[in-house]
């Protein structure tokens, strides 16, 4: 196999990252010294195993013959008590044998010495780590007999971003690993958050609350919960017994369809720190957005990806360019987006509004203005409470639009009003001004009317493209919809904009149907 090649994720369905060709490049030097620092290479998501005590010198045969006289010169050298055997191969003496799949780069690490065939991994490995050997020779001729390619769009890939991309996904499998257990998944989001979730063995492991998994967890495991899909009680069960619970969260780009009609999210937010719509407590957003310094390498990819995302329409649920008119002429348009009432985010950062409220008070704010209202697409789907009788709405609201696409009626808006809405984030990528009646996460950092209490945490200034960088490119998971490999969001981005991101399944069509069904009875009973 390849030295450089695509771990294992559940489901993937990629084609391999090489291809016999022999027309390889590189600045070998310089490629092994990407490759040193993100450790990657080989089984680099195997299994992290230890060496016995005493035990610091490796041998890495290819064969059962190359074992035997391996062993055989660890004992002429005096090395036999301090040799260890790594593969499926039989030893003599009482040298221990490493049989399971293993890191190569945490055994290289731990070993003073490794001995073995030039192309064995494990060689390769510990001349990248400096334990001995021509580093960029032996990378050479392991990798120059390979042409390259993308597993996302099947062009030919540098070698240098093959090592970055290699680099992405051992960082996203070393936070994974750990984890105890993971709660609250419904079965059919794990064909899309598995990938993402995966801890490089046979991860992750999904359990249920008060299970005999629950009860399992000792002081200082770490889990994960998609709180609101798991039993309230859980995450006090667990403080009380010295368990770390982190959130799982839907994803800012989520989706081609609903959640409530069951389309599995492609991308998630996993928070060790609080939940991202919180704003009683801190979050690992809010840690990003206070703290981190956002070069302008990153600053210039999050200005391109906001000027992709606005010019393709996409946001959260999906993909539609289309224009929306502005029915009130010469006046100043003002868009109020509806919001899940019994939704998380609402409830903790929504400042104990609802969407009637927010309709009120926004034309107490905008007396001369079009008002349009929009549901949100959840509640119009059936599934979730906030539902405003269209009478009550036209009271207040110039427009009532259900079935416009958000990203058009954005454009189409001089302003958004909003509780906690996404859209008003999506608002601020297309250069509107955002009045936020709740706390937002995008709320406090300078770019927004704030009207809710804002956190004395928050106050550092943001540009629009740093607060992109943060909740886009630095903080979710992403997975492509048609590899189901983990993915830079561009990638996701550009599988919405070509019609390729949806996940159907009977139980999508079903919840659709039954959607439609509950919105009949609604039409009925009113």
């Amino acid at each position: 196999m390849p030295f450089l090649r695509i771990p294992p994720f559940p489901g993937h369905r990629a084609a391999p990252l090489a291809v016999p060709g022999g027309h390889a490049r590189a600045d070998w030097a310089a490629l092994a010294a990407a490759l040193a620092k993100a450790r990657v290479g080989g089984a680099f998501w195997a299994a992290q195993v230890s060496l016995p005590k005493g035990r610091d010198v490796l041998l890495a045969p290819v064969s059962q013959a190359e074992a035997w006289a391996l062993l055989d010169g660890a004992a002429a050298d005096g090395l036999a008590a301090r040799a260890v055997l790594v593969g499926p191969y039989a030893s003599r003496g009482k040298v221990p044998v490493i049989t399971r799949l293993a890191d190569p780069w945490h055994l290289a690490a731990q070993a003073s010495e490794v001995r073995g065939g030039a192309l064995h991994e494990l060689v390769l490995v510990a001349a990248l780590l400096g334990k001995d050997g021509d580093a960029a020779g032996l990378l050479e001729a392991a990798l120059a007999q390979w042409d390259w390619r993308s597993p996302f769009t099947g062009e030919a890939m540098s070698l240098p971003d093959v090592a970055a991309l290699l680099a992405d996904w051992r960082r996203l499998i070393d936070a994974n690993c750990g984890l105890a257990a993971v709660f609250g998944v419904a079965r059919w989001k794990r064909v899309a958050t598995d990938a993402l979730l995966w801890d490089g063995g046979e991860g992750p492991r999904h359990a249920r609350a008060g299970s005999a998994d629950e009860r399992a967890l000792r002081r200082g495991a770490r889990a994960l919960a998609w709180k609101s899909r798991t039993d309230p009680a859980l995450p006090q069960r667990l403080a009380a017994r010295g368990v770390a619970l982190g959130e799982i969260e839907d994803g800012f780009i989520r989706s081609s369809g609903l959640g409530a009609n069951c389309v599995p999210p492609l991308s998630i937010i996993v928070d060790g720190e609080g939940a991202y719509f919180d704003p009683a407590q801190p979050s690992g957003l809010e840690r990003l957005l206070a703290e981190a310094e956002i070069g302008p390498d990153l600053r210039a990819r999050a200005a391109v990806l906001r000027q992709r995302l606005v010019s393709a329409g996409i946001s959260k649920y999906g993909q539609d360019s289309a224009k929306v008119t502005r029915p009130g002429g010469a006046r100043r348009h003002v868009l109020v987006t509806g919001q899940v009432e019994d939704d998380r985010s609402v409830q903790a950062g929504g400042a104990g509004l609802t969407n009637l409220a927010l309709l009120r008070r926004a034309r107490s704010a905008e007396p001369d203005a079009f008002l349009t209202y929009k549901p949100h697409p959840d509640v119009e789907a059936g599934h979730r409470k906030g539902h405003v009788p269209l009478a009550e709405a036209l009271a207040l609201a110039d427009a009532v639009e259900a079935d416009a696409p958000i990203a058009g009626l954005i454009d189409a808006a001089d302003a958004l009003h909003v509780i906690t809405s996404l859209a008003g984030f999506e608002a601020l990528m297309r250069g509107k001004e955002v009045t936020v009646h709740g706390v937002p996460f995008y709320a406090g950092w300078g770019l927004t009317t704030d009207l809710g209490p804002v956190p004395a945490r928050r106050g550092r200034a943001r540009s629009l493209d740093e607060l992109v960088a943060a909740t886009l490119l630095l903080y979710p998971r992403y997975l492509d919809p048609v590899t189901r490999l983990p993915c830079p969001v561009e990638v996701l981005v550009e599988r919405m904009a070509a019609g390729e991101a949806r996940i159907g399944s009977p139980l999508v069509w079903l919840r659709e149907a039954q959607g439609r069904l509950n919105l009949l009875l609604r039409g009925f009973r009113a």
